[in-house]
């Protein structure tokens, strides 16, 4: 079964800006998808939220994943695949940071490099979307990520952070991405 989990970022939660649209068309398809929501999301601690990202994919390990992130959701998404033992179908990651920047409660997140080896080989494909003027994610972010990982980069025209408050309840780019990778996914499937 293809089931999608949804990492929201820093201040965030899982009933926010476009998640719950991605959800419902996600529902549309009968794909199982889920908002999870993070532990402290005001004061986030690394080692939870990847521990929770675990918990979900260990109860489900029969099942083809597939992970979105957002903001501090898609950092926190990396730190989970250095170490995963289960390889996941896809990853998109929105407006994610790699860096570290002004915000030091997200500094557990970004405080060593990652091995981009390691994230690499625990995903068949990376899809990154970022905002052109992402107030809080430089562009090179984005870019780092796609290069790195071999990763698809959409860059959304005005964008902004592409979250709630940017004025995105819907981001189609997103969905259109994730239902790409599912279809590629199942093509590449031995018979």
């Amino acid at each position: 079964m293809k089931k999608v989990f949804i990492i929201h970022g820093f201040e965030g939660s899982p009933n926010g800006g476009w998640r719950p649209w991605l959800m419902e068309e996600l529902e549309k398809l009968d794909i199982y998808a889920c908002a999870l929501p993070m532990p402290t999301p005001e004061s986030p601690i690394c080692s939870e939220w990847v521990e929770e990202i675990s918990r979900q994919i260990n109860s489900n390990k029969n099942d083809d994943i597939y992970l979105v992130g957002h903001s501090l959701g898609s950092t926190a998404i990396l730190r989970y695949l250095e170490s995963a033992e289960k390889e996941i179908m896809g990853v998109i990651l929105v407006s994610g940071p790699c860096r570290k920047n002004n915000n030091r409660k997200i500094d557990s997140f970004l405080d060593k490099p990652f091995n981009y080896g390691n994230i690499k080989s625990k995903s068949k494909k990376f899809a990154i979307i970022q905002g052109d003027n992402d107030p809080n994610v430089p562009m090179d972010d984005a870019e780092t990520l796609s290069r790195e990982l071999e990763g698809k980069l959409i860059i959304v025209p005005d964008g902004g952070h592409l979250n709630g408050s940017s004025g995105w309840h819907k981001l189609p780019q997103c969905f259109d991405e994730l239902n790409e990778m599912m279809n590629q996914t199942m093509e590449s499937r031995p018979i």
